[in-house]
């Protein structure tokens, strides 16, 4: 049967990889290393996360949880490690391969929007990169991350203490103290990133930060 919506999704995700793909491909070796947005990897380690994630499909990836004993740190690590490459060129051969696919874990579609935007800015942005991210794919993603419970690694929690506005596109999410900046920062900072709270501001700034 067809599914208009999933097949936009997939569109969308497709389209983001593809832009990834052409960006890692200009980077030196050198620039592989950099420490990225996501704690403790490099620009090599992300690029192979996504690989993995790209593989992943719902049964694949609850027998790799239970081998990680439930540990979603532990699982993300060992798909790392069983993706990268013995160079940055092996690695990007192995995200060519995948980019095409349409397999995923057990969660809403959208979550492959997170998943491909929020890890192409941990590539993006300690390099000096920048991606002009279409407004469907981020808004869709901002509203996913923020349905999401943070046991599943999203920010609904936080929509009951803070008024998201993006500045850029007008979206409003939760209520509470507000933030307002560019909709890429807000899923940005709602996904983990300090980094991205210097674009934000209002009195709400610091429950993002941890600190209410």
């Amino acid at each position: 049967m067809n599914n208009p919506d999933r097949d936009r999704v997939w569109a969308l995700v497709h389209a983001e990889r593809a832009v990834l793909i052409d960006d890692l491909g200009r980077l030196g070796e050198d620039a592989w290393r950099t420490p990225s947005l996501c704690d403790g990897w490099t620009v090599h380690d992300v690029a192979a996360h996504l690989v993995d994630t790209a593989k992943t499909t719902r049964t694949g990836f609850v027998l790799a949880l239970a081998l990680a004993r439930f540990d979603f740190d532990r699982q993300n690590a060992a798909g790392v490690a069983r993706e990268r490459g013995a160079t940055p060129a092996r690695t990007l051969e192995g995200l060519r391969r995948v980019a095409h696919r349409t397999s995923t874990p057990p969660a809403p579609l959208d979550s492959r929007l997170v998943e491909e935007v929020v890890h192409g800015e941990d590539v993006r942005r300690p390099l000096g990169l920048r991606r002009a991210y279409p407004r469907e794919v981020v808004e869709r993603a901002l509203r996913h991350q923020t349905r999401t419970p943070a046991a599943f690694g999203g920010a609904k929690e936080l929509l009951g203490r803070v008024r998201l506005t993006a500045a850029d596109t007008g979206l409003v999410l939760g209520s509470g103290p507000a933030v307002t900046g560019p909709a890429l920062s807000l899923l940005l900072a709602v996904s983990g990133r300090r980094a991205a709270l210097e674009d934000l501001s209002g009195p709400g700034v610091g429950v993002l930060g941890g600190e209410g």
